[in-house]
């Protein structure tokens, strides 16, 4: 494991049991910590400068909430992403954020549209730049602005408990730069829609959009999987 993982601040008022909970969390989500990948709790422990404790209390946590999967007699590893997994995330994500998207045609406000065409010239300077981390945060905020723009809080709410699960896949399926094209590409249109005040457009293309990421990650998963094996194959 190549110590991906930064020092703990204590520079917060949570409990340092949430703080080291998160920094793997987010070191999953991100991919730095990979799928299949092993959680050594002694080198964990010295990259983020804390003791054992409150690393084998993130990992139990980061089991019960399915990030880390236990293996007997073996250890704790990073979980793998199933097509199962993805398929039900994206059949969720897919009808709540067309219904967004449907109703922030109908009650977005005029800032609120400028800000979603600021933030797809700023994704389109990330791709210039090739500055994947960047696009992940200016993607996150895009979606979270349309959500925002539905002005509908339960649904908001809804979604938010899905975000750690979205984090994780759009960080893998946005390190591609051809992915981040065609994701702006997406963009553009949705928000066009929503400037026309056409809810119908815009949920169909939030739908559409949002089953061209899950083709995108799971052709990347069947990629991987297929250049493992052959990898295994030729040893």
């Amino acid at each position: 494991m190549p110590g991906p993982l930064m020092p703990i601040k204590l520079d917060n008022y949570k409990p340092l049991r949430e703080l080291v909970f998160e920094a793997i969390r987010e070191a999953i989500i991100t991919g730095h910590l990979k799928p299949g990948e092993r959680l050594m709790e002694i080198q964990l422990a010295e990259e983020l400068g804390v003791s054992r404790t409150p690393v084998r209390e993130a990992i139990r946590k980061l089991e019960q909430e399915g990030f880390v999967v236990m293996v007997p007699r073996k250890g704790a590893y990073v979980a793998d992403i199933s097509m199962k997994d993805i398929a039900e995330v994206f059949e969720i994500r897919g009808a709540l954020e067309g219904l967004a998207a449907e109703l922030a045609a109908e009650r977005a406000t005029e800032e609120q549209l400028e800000r979603l065409e600021r933030l797809l010239v700023e994704i389109g300077e990330c791709i210039e730049r090739q500055d994947v981390d960047g696009m992940i945060e200016k993607d996150t905020a895009f979606h979270d602005l349309l959500f925002s723009a539905s002005h509908n809080e339960r649904l908001v709410q809804i979604l938010s408990l899905l975000r750690e699960q979205i984090q994780r896949f759009r960080s893998r399926t946005l390190a591609r730069v051809e992915r981040m094209k065609v994701a702006l590409e997406e963009h553009k249109a949705i928000v066009e829609a929503l400037g026309r005040r056409d809810s119908e457009l815009a949920r169909s293309l939030a739908e559409a959009h949002i089953e061209s990421a899950q083709s995108s990650l799971m052709k990347l998963i069947t990629e991987q999987f297929t250049a493992r094996h052959n990898g295994r194959g030729e040893q």
